[in-house]
């Protein structure tokens, strides 16, 4: 062989060495990638049956007044929405074990072509050992050669001969191991998908069954249209107070920074300029849009941002500007960011408490007690007050508000989703 061939020969020994390498890192990260997929899967099928016990026990809480009433009814949608997107999950997961059930069958129909060719290299390989396991022969063989450089080449070639033969049996015992564990896993995987059908179908039976019952809610709560005529005209009436206050709130800060710059011998438009210190606090804040802490350790969002229909009234939109957190009784709110406390108010149905994060105000209220005071500087999760329950609902909520200067945001683009 001369050095051109051999030179050709460690490139292309080289190069397969490479691409094998890169196969199995390629495979090793595609298992990895799908365990974190099935990982998240899980996680995400396991935060909806959280949400579904808190669902059950708030609906626990309102049913413990006399009649039904519109809070049993929105909770009961989000039980419905939840009960949907854990099918939804349960779906997904099904959806994944089929895709690693046909992964299994490849990988398990790729070692049985593989164990089928080893066994039948082996074979031969045992068949040529037969026809020359005569120690004669052997010594024939290595005295025949020319001289003593292949008579030492042919002795190492039997020695790779006996070696590759054990390999060869090693090779068989490890794939034969990996193809009965490829067995076992397609065995786990077809019983747990078995499992995941029947709890779909399951949950696909009580989610009909909530639905049939929600129709008749809602049939039942048309009847008392008078009513609730009369309560939408309370919350939109609290609302307004809310809204009129926060106005006020941010017009007085104003008129007293101008004062404030008068005095000081500035100009009027300087006074409204935040501190190093404040643009730090409102950019920190910024940044965390989508990531803040919710302002209740446990709760469901049973009121949504914006205009949205009315659940029973037909032809009536409800305005929010915020998001109604349902909760249990005694829950206490937590401030989501941290800031200064800029008024608390006393309003229809409770107090309010409002902070300032540079240039945001976020807004608590719906609250039976109060923990801070004007001024006072809270850190994210400090206790600011005491979620209130409707006597008449028995529901109990915070009203969570973001506004950026007089722009009303939506709470919920702003908090974290509870996953």
């Amino acid at each position: 062989m001369n050095t051109t061939t051999k030179h050709i020969n460690t490139l292309f020994s080289h190069h397969r060495f490479v691409v094998l390498m890169f196969l199995c890192v390629f495979i090793l990260g595609t298992r990895i990638v799908l365990a974190q997929d099935r990982q998240e899967l899980e996680r995400n099928k396991q935060q909806i049956e959280r949400e579904i016990v808190l669902i059950n026990q708030l609906l626990q809480e309102t049913q413990s007044t006399a009649e039904l009433n519109l809070s049993q009814l929105v909770i009961t949608n989000n039980k419905i929405q939840s009960r949907k997107n854990l099918i939804t999950s349960i779906s997904n997961e099904i959806d994944f074990i089929n895709r690693r059930i046909n992964e299994i069958n490849n990988e398990k129909e790729q070692l049985e072509n593989e164990l089928k060719a080893l066994r039948e290299s082996y074979a031969r390989m045992i068949f040529y050992a037969q026809k020359n396991r005569n120690s004669y022969q052997r010594m024939m063989f290595l005295f025949s050669s020319r001289d003593f450089n292949q008579a030492y080449l042919r002795l190492r070639y039997l020695q790779q001969l006996t070696r590759h033969r054990q390999i060869q049996a090693e090779k068989i015992v490890e794939t034969s191991d990996k193809l009965q564990q490829s067995v076992d896993q397609l065995e786990e995987q077809k019983q747990e998908q078995q499992e995941l059908l029947v709890r779909q179908n399951e949950e696909i039976s009580v989610l009909n069954q909530e639905r049939n019952e929600q129709a008749k809610n809602v049939d039942r709560l048309k009847s008392k249209e008078k009513e609730l005529m009369q309560q939408l005209r309370e919350q939109e009436k609290a609302a307004q107070d809310l809204q009129r206050a926060i106005q006020e709130v941010i017009a007085e800060e104003r008129r007293r920074a101008a004062e404030a710059a008068r005095e000081q011998g500035r100009s009027v438009s300087e006074a409204f300029r935040l501190t190093p210190e404040e643009r730090l606090l409102s950019d920190n804040f910024a940044e965390n849009k989508g990531k803040l802490p919710w302002p209740l350790e446990r709760g469901i969002i049973t009121g949504s941002f914006g205009e949205q229909p009315h659940p029973v009234l037909p032809g009536i939109t409800i305005v929010n500007n915020g998001i109604d957190i349902s909760t249990t009784q005694g829950s206490a709110a937590r401030a989501i960011f941290e800031g200064t406390v800029s008024r608390v108010l006393n309003i229809p149905g409770g107090y309010a408490v409002i902070v300032r994060h540079g240039e945001y105000l976020s807004v608590y209220s719906n609250l039976s007690e109060v923990f801070v005071n004007n001024g006072q500087r809270v850190l994210p999760g400090d206790e600011i007050g005491i979620a209130a329950t409707d006597t008449r609902e028995a529901q109990t909520f915070v009203h969570l508000e973001i506004w950026y200067g007089n722009k009303k945001q939506n709470p919920a683009d702003w908090i974290t989703r509870q996953r």
